[in-house]
């Protein structure tokens, strides 16, 4: 099987240039191992008509690792066909799709992100694969003696988020409204990967992204848990484009994720069920 190409969204850029108010967008793949024999990749379901050739999918910057797993099973699954994966902020995607962006399937983080791209006539109506919610991510010396998300509100903590616009942004965001707190940010990042990097690197004391993420970095942060009843969810909805020029590749895309290999993937990456 051929190495898998990623686009990166810096190819993008006379588009991007276009945008406002949603920051740069992160294009960086997480390297992710060979398909698990607990999830063989050839048990998905057969596509209806002959699926080949190439797709491009868009995906929320938090589906990096997970959707570079699938990529590689739907191939095995699939020979003759090439998946190249673009991520980025689900915001930033949608707008560049709007605009013209050559792609076949757009997987967001959000379905306000999805619903532009519907309502511009970029793609029929998305199917909900997978839900995610927010963990505090913080250094793993935490040197803030960080505990709680009451911490994050205390003078002097320097708490990263995404931004605003951003799916990841503005969940975290409801996490505070509903916990009834006022945190200002240090920075308002492009993206989760980009905000939990800042965590990483000890830029930050804190930072609010996906339980997904929390994951996918190990030892690198350390994750504490944000009580159910203070926590938000974003749903994560899958379209095939209009403008596909592989539209039936693209449903067999689609319909992989949805199927049974394809949420077990998921599932392993810490995602809940849509």
């Amino acid at each position: 099987m051929r190495r898998r190409s990623v686009l990166s969204l810096t190819t993008l850029a006379a588009v991007s240039t276009l945008l406002t108010g949603c920051g740069s967008s992160s294009s960086g793949v997480a390297a992710s191992s060979a398909p698990s024999p607990s999830a063989p990749a050839s048990s998905a379901p057969s596509p209806s008509g002959t699926a080949s050739g190439q797709i491009t999918v868009f995906a929320a910057a938090s589906l990096t690792g997970s959707f570079t797993q699938l990529g590689r099973q739907f191939e095995a699954a699939h020979p003759g066909t090439h998946v190249v994966l673009s991520f980025g902020a689900s915001s930033t995607l949608a707008t560049q799709i709007v605009q013209g962006a050559p792609a076949d399937v757009f997987a967001s983080a959000s379905a306000k992100n999805l619903d532009q791209v519907v309502t511009a006539k970029a793609a029929t109506a998305g199917k909900p694969f997978a839900r995610n919610v927010m963990e505090i991510a913080v250094p793993p010396a935490n040197p803030a003696q960080i505990t709680q998300l009451s911490d994050l509100a205390e003078p002097g903590v320097k708490v990263v988020l995404c931004a605003e616009a951003v799916p990841c942004g503005s969940t975290a965001r409801a996490v505070f409204t509903k916990a009834k707190l006022t945190v200002k940010p240090v920075s308002n990042e492009a993206d989760v990967k980009a905000t939990l990097s800042k965590v990483q690197l000890g830029e930050a004391d804190a930072g609010v992204v996906y339980v997904t993420d929390v994951l996918a970095a190990g030892a690198k942060v350390k994750g504490i848990t944000i009580p159910a009843d203070l926590n938000a969810s974003t749903s994560y909805p899958i379209a095939p484009l209009t403008a596909s020029k592989n539209p039936t590749l693209a449903a067999a895309f689609v319909d992989y994720v949805l199927s049974p290999d394809g949420q077990a993937v998921l599932a392993r990456a810490g995602f809940e069920k849509p």
